[in-house]
């Protein structure tokens, strides 16, 4: 899964894929109809590999909370983020028993199926785990044998 250059931009809909930096900001490509943008350093921009969702325990990585919708719909797309939040909040307990109800509110259920859905059509989720932690087991593995 690859969304460490996904970003979600406040007052813009959909997401983004940062192109390149410059010095009064960055260009970003929207993911839904392929138009660039530039986006100042004023603008409230997250990352979506900086996001985490809330849980008993914690907190799990937005990847993570993917990757476990991914597994549950076997790479395929989640329900829509249009449905009655009662059944969107059962959908997401499917695939992540242990949110946190008192801090993940239906808005949030709703931004996360929905992003969830603009990647899984553009590719860029799956149930297989990141690349980044397939290339550190190997190196785990190496340290082992010394």
């Amino acid at each position: 899964m690859s969304i460490e250059k996904i970003l979600a931009i406040s007052g813009k809909p959909g997401l983004y894929e940062l192109k390149l930096q410059t010095r009064t900001g960055f260009v970003a490509e929207s993911l839904i109809d392929g138009k660039k943008v530039t986006v100042g350093l004023r603008s409230n921009v997250s990352l979506l590999s900086e996001i985490s969702v809330y849980t008993y325990d914690g907190e799990i990585r937005l990847s993570e909370v993917f990757r476990n919708i991914a597994e549950k719909e076997d790479n395929g797309p989640a329900i829509s983020h249009k449905e009655d939040n009662a059944k969107l909040e059962t959908y997401f307990r499917e695939a992540l028993p242990e949110f946190d109800e008192d801090r993940v509110y239906a808005s949030d259920i709703k931004k996360i199926l929905n992003w969830y859905n603009m990647l899984q059509a553009k590719g860029l989720v799956s149930k297989d785990a990141p690349a980044a932690e397939a290339t550190e087991a190997p190196a785990e593995e190496v340290s082992a044998d010394e």
